[in-house]
C-alpha cells in the first residue's frame, strides 16, 4: 500500500453541524485521530460511532475519495450521522464488522478506530438504565432488539454465575455475598428497576456506596452486552482485515479492557502459542506492531473539561509489512 504523510485536516464534507456534545464528548479525540488516519483516501472504520465526535473528526481529515465506515447498535445514534456521501452506517455490533465489509466488498482496510464503553448519552437517558443516578427499569441493554436484560441476569442467574460476573467484571469485594443476596431476595422483593434493586442489596453495600454500585452496574452491563466477547471477536478479525501498515486504535474504560487489547497487541493473536522463531531468531511472528509503547491518556485540560475521560487509554497498533 503506498502511504502519504498524514494528511492536513479538511472540512467535511456534510451539511450537518457537529455532534451536540450533550450527546455525548469524544474522548481522546485528537490523539486517537492523529493515531489512526495515515492515508488520506484510505477506507476507515469507526467501531463505536455514539455521537460521531470521532468519526467527524475522521471525516474532516479525509480526501474526497476516502470513505468511512461506522458501526454502532444503538438506533439513538441515527440522528447524529452526518449526511455525508462517504460514510457507510451499519445499525449492528461491531463484532460482525468483518461479515458487514464483506457486504460492502471491502476485504481491507486502512484504519480501524473503537472507542469502547458507554455513551454520555445512554448513561444520561434515564430510561435506559445504565445509571445508578436515576431509577428505570435495570436494562442496560445497547442494542434494544436483544432479549437479555439486567434484570433478567438477576432474576435468573444461578448464585455462582451471579459471583463470577461481579467478581471477574467488576472486582466487587463481596461479590460472593452479594450474589448470594440477591438470590435470596429475587423470589420476595422485586428488583425490576434501579432504584428497587439498589435497596434490596443496600444491607451488603461495603465501602463508598457510589463506587460500589458502579461497579455492580458494570458487570451487569458487561454481562448484558457480552462486551468483552464483542471486543475478543472485533480484534480477532481486524489483523486480517488491516492493509499492510493499516493501523488500529483502541480506548479503553476499565482493567479488562486494557488488559485484553494490551495482550492482544502484543501477541497478534489469543493463542498461546509462542510468537519466537523455533530456530532462534529473536524476530516476533506477530503481525501487528505496538505503535506507542507507552499508554496515551487524557491531559489535564481534558480531564477538566471531560471528568468521564479520567479512566480513558489509547493503545495504538500497526499491521506489519509482509
Amino acid at each position: 500500500m503506498a502511504m502519504s504523510k498524514q494528511p492536513e485536516k479538511k472540512t467535511p464534507l456534510t451539511d450537518q453541524p457537529a455532534a451536540s456534545s450533550s450527546y455525548h464528548i469524544p474522548v481522546l479525540l485528537h490523539e486517537a485521530v492523529d493515531g489512526l488516519l495515515m492515508e488520506e483516501n484510505g477506507i476507515y472504520v469507526d467501531c463505536t460511532f455514539g455521537g460521531g465526535g470521532h468519526s467527524r473528526e475522521i471525516l474532516g481529515r479525509l480526501g474526497k475519495e476516502g470513505r468511512l465506515v461506522v458501526f454502532d447498535q444503538d438506533a439513538d445514534v441515527r440522528a447524529q450521522l452526518p449526511a455525508d456521501r462517504r460514510v457507510i452506517f451499519e445499525p449492528h455490533n461491531f463484532r460482525h464488522m468483518k461479515r458487514f465489509l464483506r457486504l460492502h466488498r471491502i476485504d481491507q482496510v486502512d484504519g480501524i478506530l473503537a472507542d469502547l464503553g458507554v455513551s454520555s448519552h445512554q448513561f444520561d437517558e434515564a430510561g435506559r438504565g445504565f445509571s445508578i443516578r436515576n431509577d428505570a427499569p435495570l436494562d442496560m441493554r445497547m442494542d434494544r432488539r436483544q432479549e437479555l436484560t439486567a434484570f433478567e441476569v438477576i432474576q435468573t442467574y444461578t448464585e455462582q454465575r451471579l459471583h463470577k460476573i461481579f467478581e471477574m467484571y467488576g472486582e466487587v469485594t463481596n461479590a460472593r455475598t452479594l450474589a448470594n443476596t440477591i438470590v435470596g431476595l429475587r423470589s420476595a422483593v422485586s428488583l425490576r428497576t434501579v432504584n428497587g434493586f439498589k435497596q434490596a442489596i443496600g444491607k451488603v453495600i461495603k465501602g463508598n456506596p457510589n463506587r460500589y454500585l458502579a461497579q455492580v452496574f458494570q458487570s451487569l452491563r458487561i454481562e448484558v452486552n457480552d462486551e468483552l466477547g464483542a471486543l475478543r471477536e472485533m480484534l480477532g478479525d481486524a489483523v486480517g482485515l488491516l492493509k499492510p501498515r493499516g493501523r488500529i486504535v483502541v480506548i479503553t474504560f476499565h482493567s479488562l479492557e486494557d488488559r485484553l487489547v494490551k495482550n492482544f497487541f502484543k501477541k497478534g493473536s489469543f493463542g498461546d502459542e509462542k510468537l519466537q522463531d523455533p530456530f532462534g531468531s529473536d524476530e516476533s511472528k506477530n503481525p501487528l506492531r505496538v505503535v506507542n509503547k507507552k499508554i496515551i491518556t487524557p491531559g489535564t485540560t481534558e480531564l477538566v473539561q471531560n471528568k468521564r475521560s479520567r479512566s480513558a487509554v489509547l493503545r495504538i497498533a500497526e499491521k506489519r509489512e509482509i
